[in-house]
């Protein structure tokens, strides 16, 4: 039976760096898989309008590239401000999630682990959890928190809640779509031993993958789970 996927996440290439292996997973077994991106992922980095605007727009190029390769059927972009999504009013942030919820009528949601360092993480994953609170007629059954290199390790454990996975997916044959999204992201994309660097996220898949006994696969952070 079909099933609709929704991954909510901060920005163009936390879709890819957290669950890209999985959602090639989903679309392969025939699943329609959507992604949200709340942030464009470059606005803290530049201080011309132009030049942001026109950076703002390739990353949203790219992302649309990924989504090609991965087959992912929708993409919808909010833009809000980069690593300043705690100047946004939190209720507001809730408010322009929710109506895209109600349209893609997921079953299972990725998003950010909540004890991630970056801010724009964190308020998104609270955000998702609260748009999508277990109310009468949601379809939301599952919520999976993913981790993303270079942010969920950075943050020391007694400083947040540590990324404790409790649910896998195999990976072992879509590692491959995973790889060639990322290097789609090339731009965001840092040398080795740098924790966002390609050659890192397929180290964290093996390991992951050994951890239960497969050659890959991504970790989550099961939130919530009902079951209908």
């Amino acid at each position: 039976m079909k099933i609709n996927i929704f991954t909510i996440v901060a920005h163009p290439d936390d879709e890819v760096l957290g669950c890209g292996g999985t959602l090639a997973r989903h679309v392969k077994n025939g699943d329609s898989v959507s992604v949200l991106f709340l942030a464009d992922g470059e606005g803290s980095r530049l201080s011309d309008t132009k030049a942001e605007h026109a950076k703002a727009s390739a990353r949203e190029a790219m992302a649309r590239k990924v989504g090609d390769i991965i087959g992912i059927k929708d993409m919808f972009f909010l833009c809000l401000p980069d690593n300043k999504m705690d100047t946004v009013p939190f209720l507001d942030i809730v408010k322009q999630i929710e109506p895209y919820v109600q349209r893609v009528q997921p079953n299972i949601i990725y998003t950010h682990h909540a004890g991630d360092l970056n801010i724009d993480h964190r308020l998104t994953h609270q955000a998702v959890i609260t748009a999508c609170r277990p109310q009468p007629g949601s379809n939301v059954s599952t919520i999976l928190c993913f981790e993303t290199p270079s942010s969920t390790e950075w943050q020391p454990p007694d400083s947040n809640t540590p990324f404790c996975p409790n649910w896998f997916v195999d990976i072992s044959s879509t590692l491959g779509i995973k790889t060639d999204a990322l290097e789609e992201y090339a731009p965001e994309m840092r040398q080795w031993p740098h924790a966002r660097s390609i050659q890192t996220v397929q180290a964290l898949a093996k390991w992951r993958g050994s951890s239960i006994g497969v050659n890959a696969a991504e970790a989550f952070v099961l939130a919530r789970h009902t079951m209908r």
